[in-house]
């Protein structure tokens, strides 16, 4: 159907990489010319050598299963005749151990709020069913094995 890429580059700049302590900040490419930092997360690998002002992989991993929720959301709003002004998602992941055994994102909750505007707004069934067919449809939370949960405000 298509092809989606990045590019992730790191450079050790000449320090030292046998005593563990170099930097796991990176680069990650697109193919529009966006560039964001990444690295480890504090969490996994301490600061120096994490950079903890950058998106790590567990952030980003939550970051596209909320934004593609939302993409989906909008589209759907849109076609039902509702007007969207607003979205916002506080969404989590929580890393532990899978049924097996292996450290993972485990569960992703999505707590979206949305504000509409114009004459036709949804009630809360049409909301729920937004949600849903969102969720239904998310490409993301669709190639994970974490247990995705929307929790609408």
């Amino acid at each position: 159907m298509s092809e989606h890429l990045a590019v992730v580059e790191w450079s050790r700049d000449g320090h030292a990489f046998a005593d563990n302590l170099y930097s796991r900040a990176h680069d990650w490419r697109f193919d529009g010319g966006a560039v964001v930092r990444a690295s480890s997360a504090p969490s996994s690998v301490p600061e120096p050598q994490s950079d903890a002002a950058a998106v790590d992989p567990e952030e980003a991993l939550v970051a596209a299963v909320s934004s593609c929720h939302m993409l989906f959301f909008l589209a759907y709003a849109r076609k039902d005749g509702f007007v969207v002004d607003r979205y916002r998602d506080e969404a989590s992941a929580v890393l532990g151990r899978d049924d097996r055994g292996r450290i993972s994102i485990t569960a992703v909750t999505l707590r979206p709020e949305a504000v509409f505007s114009g004459e036709t707004r949804p009630d809360a069934a049409a909301l729920d069913d937004l949600h849903h067919r969102a969720h239904e449809a998310c490409y993301i939370a669709n190639s994970i094995r974490a247990t995705v949960t929307v929790e609408p405000r």
